[in-house]
C-alpha cells in the first residue's frame, strides 16, 4: 500500500500504508510512480483538493508532528498537501533559480489559505547546499531574509558529499554519517525546530 492508493480509494486507509521505519517513533507512508500519474485520476474526484486532508485526519491523533514531502510542482497533489496542513516548511536550495519559484508558491499557498484551509501559515525557511565559498551562496541567503525575514532558519544546511550519498544507500543521514557537517547541521536544524515550537 502507498499514498497512491490512500489518495484515490475510498477503500484504503491510511492506517493500512503506514509502514514503521529502524527509526524510533519515526512511521512512513511511501509514495510510488504511480502517484506521478495521480494528478490527472484527481481530476474526476469528488472533493478532490481534500482527499489527502481526509485521510489524515483519520490518523493526526496518533503523532507529534506529520510531514509531507511535496513535489515543486504546484499541481493537485500540492494543492492537497497545502489542504490537508497547519504549516509549510520551505526548503530553498543557494542556487542560481532558487528564488524562482517563490513568488508563484505564495501566491498558491495565498489562494489556498482564503479557499481551503484559512489556518495555513508559513513555519519557516530552511535554505540547503550553501557553499560559504561562493558569492552566490551569499546572494541567495541575502535574497531570502530580505524576502521572509523572520521565517528564515538560523540554522543553514550545507552542500554535503555525504548528505548526497545517503539516499542511495537507502540510509538517513544520522545512521550513514551522523558526523558529518550534513548530519550536524540537521541535528541543529530539528533543535531549532522543536526550540521555536515550545517542544524543548
Amino acid at each position: 500500500r502507498t499514498m497512491y492508493e490512500v489518495l484515490l480509494s475510498d477503500k484504503i486507509e491510511p492506517s493500512d500504508a503506514i509502514i514503521p521505519t529502524r527509526v524510533k517513533n519515526l512511521d512512513i507512508i511511501p509514495a510510488s510512480v504511480q502517484l506521478a500519474g495521480a494528478e490527472i485520476e484527481l481530476v474526476q474526484l469528488e472533493g478532490r483538493e481534500k482527499r489527502l486532508k481526509k485521510a489524515l485526519d483519520k490518523i493526526k491523533s496518533k503523532y507529534d508532528y506529520i510531514f509531507i514531502d511535496c513535489p515543486p510542482s504546484l499541481g493537485l497533489l500540492t494543492i492537497n498537501s497545502l489542504t490537508a496542513v497547519d504549516s509549510v516548511l520551505i526548503p530553498i536550495q543557494c542556487e542560481f533559480y532558487a528564488l524562482e519559484g517563490v513568488s508563484q508558491l505564495m501566491s498558491t499557498i495565498d489562494l489556498v489559505k482564503r479557499n481551503m484551509n484559512p489556518k495555513l501559515e508559513i513555519q519557516g525557511v530552511i535554505l540547503s547546499m550553501f557553499d560559504g565559498r561562493t558569492n552566490l551562496s551569499i546572494q541567495v541567503v541575502e535574497e531570502v531574509k530580505k524576502y521572509f525575514k523572520e521565517k528564515v532558519y538560523t540554522t543553514v544546511i550545507p552542500r554535503n558529499v555525504r548528505l548526497a550519498e545517503a539516499p542511495s544507500y537507502g540510509m538517513p543521514i544520522m545512521e550513514y554519517d551522523p558526523k558529518s557537517k550534513g548530519a550536524e547541521a540537521y541535528s541543529e536544524f530539528a533543535e531549532e525546530f522543536l526550540e521555536l515550537e515550545g517542544e524543548l
